[in-house]
């Protein structure tokens, strides 16, 4: 047999496009040939690791693909608050990958394909290829067995108002939550474009290969083993997958290009006392109301700590910035950054002056934070983030709630100045936010123990390699 060949597909959004290329970059090193297909609007970080030396092939497909109902310039569901009929449509689009995508396939001919779990249609394509489907979620091994208890037992249904607390059931620790905290497309009955796919993304990884994890056992060995032994699934735990690339590109230009110098910004952080630095970011989708922009900057100021506050920009949020308090950059001169736009956040959160981390507990940020060895402040909006927050507050312990309990898919709103001053104060000063870092040192020392070699991951990776390259017995032959 010859080199191992992966194609990887990954679904059009940053927060699923950075993991899946540091994914191809990871099997690339192990002398394994990766290609990544991606459309137009996603491709530049792959082209970037090609300019860099990095052996990864790309095809791309275009997108929106000929007979989509969605506007031309449309290139994701991130770039936009979603109404209900441009998800629809955006639903209908990503059926209509599958041809192009099967006819990338047949050409390449691969080992593997791994899939985003948002592609379901793509267990037919490997099979028709008579290969594995690996899927990626992108998210943490206790979040997928958080959703699965949830779906089967639905504990919501038991109580009485949106309020009262719930257990989630079967899991290895007690873990509570209110209606509120979940998903609305869990909560609503009625059957959508979307819902079917969710159905559909069940269905099709049931029928999977495995699934591949980007987190290590020993952040959530209980769930790894849960997921593993008390669902029945095949994984492969094969994270922290930031920890596999090195040096300042690959840091300064994950995803986007950066809004700020980042020579501009690590002066400005040299210029800090160590550990004296909150850093509040929530990721590429999440949008916040002008009054709650207007609450969380009185709430850092009101905090005392010194800041980095990454502000993104788009036609949903107010450009002219009315939001913020009167004089509020100017009273905060010298102790406060604002960043509007995309920030080098690896490059931010690796800085010794970086006390603790504002959050949304998208996985991503929350595998930066614990890559990075700093407690967190969890502010989870929607998607698996409540669940995340309850990995890094109630099992890791190295973080505190800001106390949001509303999922909401639009601008979010609720959280009082108070609330965040307080949370930020509690990860930062006192000897509770000593013990936090403390833990959160040590599980940054598990997770780069773990990639070493010899180490879970490694361990993992290896075997995944070595199950792949013997598959052929039912693989379609050249």
């Amino acid at each position: 047999m010859g080199q191992l060949h992966i194609v990887f597909l990954p679904f059009m959004a940053h927060g699923h496009m950075i993991p899946m290329l540091d994914m191809a970059k990871l099997f690339n090193s192990c002398g394994v040939k990766t290609t990544i297909i991606s459309t137009p609007a996603f491709a530049e970080p792959v082209r970037r690791a090609q300019e860099s030396g990095i052996d990864i092939g790309l095809s791309t497909i275009k997108f929106p693909p000929e007979g989509s109902d969605l506007p031309d310039n449309f290139v994701s569901l991130d770039q936009t608050m979603a109404t209900e009929d441009l998800i629809s449509n955006f639903v209908k689009a990503l059926d209509l990958l599958q041809e192009p995508v099967e006819k990338l396939l047949e050409e390449f001919n691969p080992n593997c394909l791994v899939s985003d779990m948002f592609l379901p249609w793509t267990t037919d394509s490997a099979a028709k290829l008579g290969i594995p489907r690996l899927v990626f979620h992108g998210v943490s091994t206790f979040a997928l067995c958080a959703m699965e208890q949830m779906k089967r037992h639905k504990p919501y249904k038991n109580v009485s108002s949106d309020s009262e607390p719930f257990i989630l059931p079967n899991l290895p620790h007690q873990l509570k939550f209110t209606r509120t905290q979940v998903s609305q497309h869990e909560l609503e009955e009625t059957e959508n474009d979307f819902s079917k796919l969710l159905k559909q993304m069940r269905e099709a990884e049931e029928r999977s290969y495995g699934v591949v994890i980007n987190s290590f056992y020993d952040l959530e060995s209980d769930y790894a083993d849960h997921y593993r032994k008390a669902l029945g699934r095949r994984a492969w735990l094969i994270g922290p997958l930031l920890f596999r690339n090195s040096g300042n590109v690959d840091k300064t230009q994950r995803g986007k290009k950066s809004a700020i110098d980042e020579h501009e910004c690590l002066a400005w952080l040299d210029s800090k006392k160590p550990n004296s630095v909150v850093y509040m970011c929530f990721g590429s989708m999440a949008r916040f109301t002008a009054a709650q922009l207007h609450e969380t900057a009185v709430g850092l100021e009101a905090s005392g700590q010194d800041f980095i506050w990454v502000v993104r920009k788009g036609k949903n949020e107010d450009e002219n910035e009315d939001w913020l308090p009167e004089g509020f950059e100017e009273r905060t001169k010298g102790r406060g950054l604002i960043i509007r736009g995309w920030a080098p956040q690896l490059l931010i959160l690796d800085h010794p002056s970086i006390g603790a981390f504002v959050t949304h507990c998208g996985w991503n940020s929350t595998l930066e934070g614990v890559c990075a060895g700093v407690p967190m402040v969890t502010w989870p909006i929607f998607a698996e983030q409540f669940f995340n927050e309850k990995l890094v507050t109630e099992v890791l312990k190295i973080g505190v709630s800001v106390g949001n309990r509303q999922w909401c898919r639009r601008a979010s709103e609720g959280v009082p100045s108070k609330a965040v001053a307080t949370a930020v104060q509690a990860v930062m000063v006192g000897e509770k936010a000593l013990e936090m870092r403390n833990r959160a040192k040590s599980y940054q020392e598990l997770a780069r123990k773990a990639v070493e070699q010899g180490g879970s991951s490694d361990n993992d990776l290896n075997a995944l390699i070595q199950e792949l390259s013997a598959y052929p017995l039912s693989r379609k032959q050249d």
